[in-house]
């Protein structure tokens, strides 16, 4: 007869088998799923060399990516090979971190797979931008340093002739079955192709990297890099930008369809609809969208015209918007004034920083302005995060058309694009080590643009607003990103017209209008990313304010902040999660 501590006995060496077999279960899973990472990161390396010259990795540096119609099948099929293994981790099994490692992860496979799908590679600009644009930072990519830098430079230079006639035969497709770029985008875009066709190849900004070459390397192997290199501009780099003018000027402008609507595009409800859920993390759909917007103008206008009464201004808030963009005091008088005001409001909020965060990136980022080849066509700011570890992060100032760029709006621009905006974010997150690369180097529209958007906001807390027209300037980028949900969803799929968004949003924003001509076009030609501001704003302080009622006197605006950032770009779903874990961790705190 067993007594019963035996049954006891058994009954705990079972626990401990299922325990143990639980935590090789995890650890089988967490292992399987940093394989995989690693090796989709490899792969990713492999396939995209500029990438890996930017990570410091010594792969394909004497190549450009391959994106031949059979390179492109081959990557979408690895994709989706990847996807399909990724499926089959056991998401149970993971802590949190890595939880969020798997997601970002899907997320950014998706991603590659949708874009396949949905053929964007057949058209490879926006208003702004465009593969030929993109190369041009190919000098700042890679670092030259010894002779087989250059070699392998020189090499990259003479391929950007075949990678721009796959660009041109992809558009040439896109044009045959009615997947290209309207017309009313496109007015003068030729001209961001003009800087890079130079008589003399060394002036152009590919041959930089030969004017100041490492003194270790002899006078007469100098020369020869300079003789090749301006051989490769002559034969192949400057005659591959002027293919890409011609065919703008003859072929793809003359004959890009009226129509504005991604709607229309072949597929384009479902593009349209994937581009929302991928640009805002979320399942809302077009019409909630708009609608939301529309909820939010209201909203905003109402504080508005609380400014203007405050100001005792003789006028409708039509009529003061029209002073603000017409009134010489509110516009700098060269490019020099604007960049130095930029720089001192930037400075200026530097010094608020410890107000808001524990921590602090240790990139530095300075302040210069958007190059004069993209400029005329090109948004009033922007972040650019550094391509190599040994150069700074830049806050951007469009200097084009100054009257265009008024002085009243600098704060907030300045709030989003630089600190705490973009530069904090994305050089925090490029600065966390202990996470997989994916998370390193995924950027989530709305986690990023509701950051940026958000900072604006912090400006209120750190009394960056002082003067009632930068207030209204902020109030006016708010409304500006209100707008776009609006004229976004309503321009790709509820039939507005380019001059009905135009009208709206000179109607309520203080904006120029050239600045609102150019951001109508990058709605138009980059369908559903603008929606990603709002939406992310309005998460993330709707769940500040959820901590705020919950946490009470025990909040923390430095810890709910270290908590929004501590995990890099998130899904706005993730970031939900995280911030009730945070709750509810400095819940127990107090108790």
């Amino acid at each position: 007869m067993k007594n019963k501590y035996s049954f006891r006995y058994i009954g705990f060496s079972v626990l401990l088998l299922v325990v143990g077999l639980q935590v090789n279960a995890a650890q089988n899973e967490s292992e399987k799923l940093s394989s995989l990472l690693d090796e989709i990161w490899q792969y990713e390396l492999q396939v995209s060399p500029l990438m890996a010259s930017r990570e410091g990795e010594a792969i394909n540096q004497d190549k450009l990516a391959d994106i031949s119609p059979a390179a492109l099948k081959r990557q979408h099929q690895q994709w989706q090979e990847f996807s399909s293994r990724l499926n089959k981790i056991n998401a149970d099994a993971l802590n949190n971190s890595e939880q969020i490692s798997l997601l970002m992860q899907q997320y950014r496979l998706d991603n590659y797979i949708d874009e396949f799908r949905f053929k964007a590679h057949l058209v490879p600009i926006t208003s702004e931008y465009g593969f030929h644009s993109a190369m041009a930072s190919l000098p700042r990519s890679m670092h030259f340093k010894e002779v087989v830098d250059f070699d392998n430079y020189l090499a990259r230079l003479a391929a950007i002739e075949t990678n721009f006639a796959q660009h041109i035969a992809y558009m040439r497709e896109g044009m045959r079955i009615g997947l290209m770029q309207p017309k009313a985008v496109l007015a003068g875009f030729e001209e961001s192709v003009t800087p890079y066709l130079v008589d003399d190849p060394s002036d152009s900004d590919f041959y930089a990297p030969f004017k100041s070459m490492p003194q270790h390397i002899s006078a007469t192997t100098q020369k020869q890099l300079q003789d090749r290199a301006k051989n490769v501009l002559a034969q192949s780099v400057i005659p591959a930008y002027q293919a890409v003018y011609d065919f703008l000027v003859n072929e793809y402008i003359p004959h890009a369809r009226d129509d504005i609507a991604a709607k229309n595009w072949p597929d384009g409800e479902a593009f349209y609809q994937n581009r929302i859920k991928h640009y805002t993390t979320t399942d809302m759909s077009a019409k909630d969208i708009h609608e939301l917007g529309l909820s939010e103008v209201r909203r905003i206008r109402g504080e508005m015209q609380a400014i203007v009464d405050k100001l005792e201004f003789n006028g409708s808030i039509d009529e003061f918007i029209h002073f603000l963009r017409t009134d010489p005091q509110f516009y700098a008088t060269s490019a020099e004034e604007l960049l130095k005001e930029a720089s001192f409001i930037a400075k200026k909020m530097d010094a608020k920083l410890p107000q808001l965060f524990e921590y602090l990136p240790r990139t530095p980022y300075g302040v210069e302005a958007v190059p004069e080849s993209i400029a005329p066509k090109y948004t009033t700011g922007r972040y650019i995060s550094p391509s190599r570890d040994d150069q700074p992060g830049y806050y951007w100032v469009n200097t084009y058309a100054l009257d265009k760029r008024p002085l009243y709006a600098l704060t907030a621009l300045t709030l989003h694009e630089a600190v705490p905006g973009h530069h904090l974010q994305i050089s925090l997150a490029a600065e966390m080590k202990d996470l997989p690369k994916v998370r390193q180097n995924t950027y989530i529209s709305a986690f990023g643009e509701g950051w940026g958007l958000y900072s604006e906001y912090l400006g209120i807390e750190t009394d960056m607003y002082k003067d009632p027209y930068n207030d209204f300037g902020r109030l006016s980028y708010e409304m500006w990103r209100a707008c776009r949900l609006v004229v976004d969803t309503g321009m790709h799929m509820f039939g507005w017209s380019r001059q009905q968004a135009l009208d709206f949003m000179l109607t309520n924003t203080a904006l120029s209008e050239h600045n609102v001509k150019t951001e109508v076009d990058r709605y138009i030609s980059w369908p559903a990313q603008a929606l990603s501001y709002k939406i992310g704003e309005i998460k993330i302080k709707m769940l500040r304010q959820q901590a705020e009622d919950k946490l009470g006197s025990h909040f923390d605006v430095r810890k709910f902040h270290r908590a929004v950032l501590e995990h890099g770009s998130v899904p706005l779903f993730i970031l939900e999660k995280n911030i009730n874990n945070f709750i509810q961790s400095e819940l127990s705190k107090v108790k």
